[in-house]
């Protein structure tokens, strides 16, 4: 009687995903729509789905789009948007969670101290606004809305 040995050797994995055919690799991710990769992982449509990086809002944009919304004076509005700014980092840098509606929930997932600051992971869970007034209950904490 022969026996055969099968080889228990595991199989080799390819350390990076392949690209689809129809996408260059020196594509910039902004560039790379989401119906160029597909992805069997993300065919669930209630499961997360892969987002195109918009651009970068900086501080200059944010305290020009507070004067625009609220009708001061950017010079009113720049030291305050600052020290908020200033006040959220810290908060942040602290490992607190922030629940700033209608902006979202935040929560620091890890962190990493890096030699000139800290790198840190954050949840953010945003609510689609509704219609419908909001029902202040003995359970809702007030400065919630």
């Amino acid at each position: 009687m022969s026996s055969t040995v099968k080889s228990t050797k595991p199989k080799s994995v390819q350390a990076k995903p392949a690209l689809a055919p129809n996408v260059q690799a020196n594509k910039s991710v902004a560039a790379v729509s989401s119906s160029d990769i597909s992805d069997p992982k993300t065919s669930n449509p209630d499961g997360p789905r892969s987002v195109i990086i918009g651009p970068v809002m900086r501080k200059k944009e944010l305290i020009d789009a507070v004067v625009e919304r609220s009708g001061i004076k950017k010079k009113d509005a720049k030291p305050v948007v600052e020290a908020m700014l200033e006040v959220l980092g810290e908060a942040l840098g602290d490992n607190r969670e922030l629940n700033l509606l209608p902006m979202g929930k935040f929560k620091v997932v890890n962190e990493k101290d890096l030699g000139n600051g800290k790198m840190m992971r954050v949840k953010v869970r945003q609510v689609t606004p509704s219609d419908k007034p909001r029902v202040i209950t003995a359970d809702t904490d007030e400065s919630d809305v």
